[in-house]
């Protein structure tokens, strides 16, 4: 039987120095943002030669674990791993059921999420979470795509949940309320500053059973603004 050792020799020799980056970045405790060794010192410490590392290299990029700056050096990404679109979601064309089955994906997570985040959040984090609730209110005061502030409040109960797993769904997040917001359902904007503040409250008096019924009466009263939204186009299609 092959050992892990045994496999990983079986690798092409870029695949096995892209790995010891990894293994570099872990044991060093490099972080977001932080830079690696210059490419010489890289050649002298994995013993490889300068057009191995760098193939190494674009491959780690490619999956946006690193980011070279030229003139600068290689650093460590923001979000190490993680991609705009991990799942492909764009290539899916029909728009309508991904909408509503994305919905249904958050129904399955967020209300566990939160009630997680009403047990462990600090007062410190709650009071980021107001700010971020705060800032979704300031963008549909002003008329201004608010997607992105959304988004950024939904991944916070994610890291406040505790759950290493949450914050790296931020992408799927991302792209399930930007496309709700893409198909226009104004009424719900007053329902999403309403569901925002409770669920904050709930999660400030660490009341889990709270914050998990005001996430599913958020996100059930989303789906039903959506189908009806879907149903009016089909309407106007006819």
């Amino acid at each position: 039987m092959d050992t892990t050792d045994d496999k990983q020799q079986m690798l092409p020799l870029s695949e096995r120095v892209a790995s010891a980056l990894i293994a570099h970045i872990l044991n060093e405790g490099l972080s977001q943002g932080d830079k690696l060794p210059n490419e010489k010192l890289l050649c002298e410490k994995l013993d490889v030669g300068r057009s191995t590392l760098r193939e190494a290299v674009r491959m780690l990029a490619s999956r946006n674990i690193l980011v070279v700056k030229h003139g600068s050096g290689i650093y460590v990404s923001d979000k190490p791993g993680l991609s705009d679109d991990p799942l492909g979601l764009a290539f899916i064309r029909d728009k309508e059921k991904l909408v509503l089955d994305l919905v249904d994906f958050r129904l399955m997570v967020e209300p566990r999420t939160v009630a997680l985040a009403a047990q462990k959040a600090t007062p410190e984090q709650v009071a980021q979470l107001k700010e971020l609730c705060l800032e979704v209110e300031r963008c549909i005061a002003a008329k201004e795509p608010h997607a992105r502030a959304d988004a950024a409040f939904h991944t916070k109960l994610g890291e406040l949940s505790g759950n290493l797993v949450m914050p790296n769904l931020e992408p799927i997040m991302f792209k399930a309320i930007e496309l709700f917001a893409h198909m226009c359902i104004r009424n719900s904007r007053e329902e999403t500053i309403s569901s925002h503040r409770q669920i904050v409250r709930f999660i400030e008096e660490h009341d889990s059973v709270g914050a998990m019924d005001a996430m599913v009466m958020h996100l059930t009263l989303n789906r039903s603004s959506l189908i009806k939204y879907l149903k009016s186009q089909e309407h106007k299609s006819a």
